[in-house]
Order: structure tokens, then sequence, then C-alpha cells
């Protein structure tokens, strides 16, 4: 059976700017929540039969933020947004799906846990977000990365197409060229040709050599990147760090327990009357009963 590892935290933002403001009964913004029901919904019914989990940034903090002063925050989400994630959470369990909400982590943390402590149970992992720090988590077609929006699947070989680097690379490639989301700059100078060019020869910043004069690849203005790359190691070993994705996050289930079996039906119409998603009560195709 596949395994699919829903990035919540994704697609409640693609909800928000996506789909129209809406409010409950009792007044409340629910726009986004209603959108990541109805896309779960679809989801749902395009891969079944299969296990599920959806992560979630419970709290838009993580031990990263301890690490880096400058990484990222909620500052500048729509407070309206941030009031969603905890009933975007109920609904997704209320569909029947498993719900793991990152504390100390972040969703993306959640969903490289996952795929490192079911790799060798599901037929195979889709990973759904379109996010780049999950390139590292894709191994040949078995994982893989879905981007819902275009649907894109992308494979070790789709990583190396974009990228022009092994998935295993990619922490270290936004090492080097930064990541504006995640608030972290990169090296100056260093660019995405760069990078890739040196990280698809040596794989990680730690076996490129010191002097440029010993590299084996051609890298244009390489004696000044060299000198910046040493001069900046410590910042580049910390950005790395920051990239790359913990597969120790907590989860308390089986793969057994991440079958979707069809959506409770008490809990949903119970929640969809509370918050007037009249359109959606009898949207789901398989019931629990």
């Amino acid at each position: 059976m596949r395994l699919v590892l829903l990035d919540a935290t994704y697609e409640l933002f693609r909800a928000y700017f996506g789909a129209p403001p809406r409010t409950s009964p009792d007044g409340r913004e629910i726009g986004a929540v209603a959108g990541i029901a109805a896309s779960t919904l679809a989801l749902l019914r395009e891969q079944e039969p299969l296990a599920i989990a959806a992560v979630t940034d419970t709290v838009v903090h993580s031990f990263r933020n301890e690490l880096y002063e400058g990484y990222k925050t909620d500052t500048g989400v729509p407070p309206d947004l941030l009031e969603q994630f905890a009933l975007a959470e109920d609904i997704l369990e209320a569909l029947g799906v498993t719900v793991w909400r990152m504390h100390e982590f972040e969703a993306d943390d959640g969903i490289a846990s996952g795929v490192a402590r079911f790799i060798d149970d599901a037929e195979q992992i889709i990973l759904a977000s379109p996010d780049k720090d999950l390139a590292q988590c894709v191994e040949g077609e078995h994982v893989v990365m879905l981007d819902r929006r275009r649907n894109i699947i992308t494979d070790a070989k789709g990583v190396r197409e974009k990228f022009g680097i092994q998935p295993e690379s990619i922490p270290d490639y936004l090492a080097l060229v930064g990541d504006a989301a995640d608030g972290f700059p990169g090296l100056p100078g260093w660019g995405k040709k760069s990078a890739a060019t040196l990280l698809a020869h040596y794989l990680h910043l730690e076996e490129i050599p010191k002097s440029h004069d010993a590299w084996e690849v051609p890298v244009r203005g390489a004696s000044r990147l060299a000198k910046v790359l040493h001069e900046g190691q410590t910042e580049a070993a910390l950005f790395k760090l920051l990239a790359t994705l913990r597969r120790d996050a907590p989860i308390e289930q089986s793969f057994a327990d991440l079958e979707w079996l069809g959506v409770p039906r008490a809990p949903w119409l119970a929640l969809c009357q509370e918050l007037g998603l009249n359109d959606l009560r009898s949207r789901p195709h398989q019931w629990l009963d």
C-alpha cells in the first residue's frame, strides 16, 4: 500500500491564498479550513487505497530558531490564517486522517521522519508537497514528491534534472545558495550553477577541497569561491544543519494505523454542522461506520 505524507501546513497556506474568505455561523474565519478539507477529500479519492498522515506546524517555531536568530518565524503570517491551524488539524482528523502535530520540530521534519520510519513498509511513499527541502528525502521512484497544484511527480531523476545534484546533496546546496523562505542567506557569491557543479562531483561540502587548484571540475570564479567557502565554513556548516531535515520526530503509530478506512460519519457531520460547511457534508465517497 502506498503512503501519502501530506504537508498540511503548505496545503493550509495554499487554501488561504487560493480560496475565498468564509466565516462559520459563530463568526470565525474558516476559508482556509474549508479549502484544505475540500482538497484533502479530493486527495483521498485520487490516491485510494492508501495510508496517510498529515503533518502540521502546530507552532511556527522550532529548534532551528534557537540555532539561528534569522530563521523563519510566524512574523508576517496573517493572524486569521494562524487562527485556523488548530481547526485545520481537527477537520483533518474528522476526515479519518492521522495528524502529526509538530512542536519542537517542523512539518518537514515530521515528513522526513515518516519516510525513515515506514520506508520498508510502504509500496511507495508520496510526499505531497512542492517544498524543495523535501527533495533530500527522495529515493529513486520509491520515495517521490507530488506537486498537487501542477500535478507533477518528482523522483530522484527529477531532482537531478531540476537541481543538478543528487537528493542527498540538497542540504549542502541550500547551505551554499541560501534559502530565502527559511531565512538564511547562504555564502556570498555562490550561485546555483557553481554549487550544483561542485556538489554533483563531491556530493557534500566537507568533500570539496579547500584549494581551488585541487577542484576536479571547472567553476567560474573558483579562486574567489574557494576563499569564501574556507572563510565561511562555520556559517556553511550552520546553514547545512538548518537545511538538514531531522528524522527522529516522535511518531507513535504503526504503518497499519495509517491506513485510511473512510470518513467517520458522526464526527464529520457534526463538524460540518458547527462550521456551516453544508457543501462538504456529503462529499466523502467512503464512510467509516
